[in-house]
């Protein structure tokens, strides 16, 4: 049961780090010859989001 609120913690952490990132708070440097991943940071604006809700729902959906 501790296991799945670490899992969702992490969760959690790591979509409020993909919404910064993907709305510009955080810098991610991005090498020029790679713009498939300037286009994947781009999509951190709504991965990040829906990250942090997945989390919560099955936080809050966990049995306890």
């Amino acid at each position: 049961m501790i296991a799945a609120y670490i899992d969702e913690f992490i969760m959690l952490c790591a979509g409020a780090w993909m919404t910064a990132v993907g709305l510009g708070y955080v810098e991610l440097p991005v090498p020029p010859n790679q713009l498939w991943l300037a286009n994947l940071v781009r999509q951190f604006k709504w991965m990040g989001p829906l990250l942090m809700l997945i989390a919560i729902v099955l936080g809050i959906a966990a049995p306890s």
